[in-house]
């Protein structure tokens, strides 16, 4: 069993995020998520951004923090500076993962910060840079913080408090940047350079305003949590220190960049999506969790030996040879950066054009006739009449319903 006091299980529908192209690669994305419109709007961002080349991504090395709360230090800045001159000796005993000091990963570095002006009075932080490899690394970090702290508290002459990772992953990043050409927004009611100027201002309100950047980002979430979830990683710790990211100047913002380049006979939209995001394809979830092993596999990210999903030509049906694949933890993170980025693109074009509701309620309107009993083509059928009566109700669809089949018996 995953967790304790198990009654039963709670599934969610897993869809697939098509038309990904990154870093010149194709990929399908599986994704975990009950809100209707997400996966259909995310495959539209990506395909729109094949047109300018699909998306590029990055990453920085897999490195978390394990933080030790240092309390009643009777001088912090000698205690700093022990710290400092004893960092082999701290890194050593926090060094309690074998297999990953065998990888090449483990503790590496560390970091004093005093604190000042807290209810409990000066604290002194030691940080743990710790290279977790390809886990997501919580336990690893814990461990870590745990065996050190013994020696922190000698050195420091103070008691250890916390001693535990943060979900503020701000040294574990990645990115995805896209630029397509305004052609590509071209519509029958809207040119393409109107569209891709209103992209730019609404993430500029994004950018300047809490209460619309907190729904900015949420949309961008609906992807990323989605394939977290999908994948079996902890999408709670990764919307923490996103968040916490959000607002490392002080006021909460928009995570994208949006803007216009070039000139007006040849514009382009840009965009940029980078955040903290811990992730791992060894341990947890990611290795009990059936599911998340085939999530993993459709991606072809390295699974310790398993073969990706083949075809009947031998290939991986979604994502090319599992040599043409990138491995591990790193690989998944600027994928689920693509993710987000390709949501909010959809999010934001919707926003300036139709408007977010048009395709919402035409999911919706299936949701209800599904609800009310309807099957194969009369979903459909009914989900429309309800659209164009602008009533989306399931007591209106169960009315439908009742007529179709009525109509359907004869006299």
């Amino acid at each position: 069993m995953m967790i304790e006091n198990v009654v039963g299980r709670f599934a969610l529908p897993l869809g697939i995020g098509a038309n990904f192209q990154i870093n010149g690669q194709d990929y399908l994305v599986p994704m975990a998520i009950e809100e209707p419109s997400v996966v259909a709007a995310v495959s539209s961002g990506a395909l729109l951004a094949r047109s300018g080349g699909g998306f590029s991504t990055s990453s920085t090395d897999p490195v978390m923090i394990a933080q030790v709360q240092l309390l009643d230090v009777p001088d912090a800045a000698k205690a700093e500076s022990a710290i400092l001159a004893a960092k082999d000796q701290i890194l050593g005993a926090a060094d309690t993962s074998p297999t990953l000091t065998r990888l090449g990963g483990g503790p590496k570095e560390i970091e004093v910060r005093q604190l000042t002006g807290t209810p409990a009075g000066p604290m002194l932080i030691v940080h743990l840079l710790i290279d977790c490899q390809d886990a997501m690394g919580a336990n690893a970090a814990n461990t870590a913080a745990e065996a050190a702290a013994p020696l922190l508290e000698r050195l420091s002459g103070g008691r250890a408090g916390l001693r535990i990772l943060s979900n503020l992953s701000d040294r574990r990043r990645a990115w995805a940047e896209v630029e397509i050409p305004a052609d590509a927004f071209r519509s029958n009611a809207f040119s393409g350079s109107e569209v891709i100027h209103g992209i730019a201002e609404a993430n500029a309100f994004a950018y300047a305003d809490p209460y619309r950047a907190a729904t900015h980002n949420k949309g961008i979430f609906n992807g990323v949590d989605a394939v977290l979830l999908a994948t079996g990683n902890d999408w709670r710790a990764v919307e923490a220190g996103a968040h916490a990211w959000a607002a490392r100047d002080g006021q909460y913002r928009a995570l994208t960049d949006w803007h216009v380049r070039g000139r007006a006979d040849s514009e382009s939209l840009y965009g940029r999506l980078e955040l903290p995001i811990a992730v791992g394809t060894v341990g947890g979830a990611t290795r009990s969790h059936p599911s998340a092993r085939l999530a993993l596999r459709i991606l072809g990210l390295d699974l310790q030996g398993e073969a990706p999903i083949e075809s009947e030509k031998g290939r991986s049906q979604a994502n090319g040879d599992a040599g043409e694949c990138q491995q591990g933890a790193r690989a998944l993170s600027e994928i689920v950066a693509a993710v987000g980025l390709a949501q909010n693109l959809a999010a934001l074009r919707a926003l300036v054009t139709t408007g977010i509701q048009h395709g919402h309620m035409r999911l919706h309107a299936r949701q209800m006739a599904a609800s009310a009993g309807a099957v194969g083509d009369a979903v459909e059928h009914i989900a429309g009449q309800m659209v164009a009566e602008g009533n989306i109700r399931v007591e209106r669809a169960k009315e439908l319903l009742q007529e179709k089949n009525g109509r359907l018996a004869g006299p």
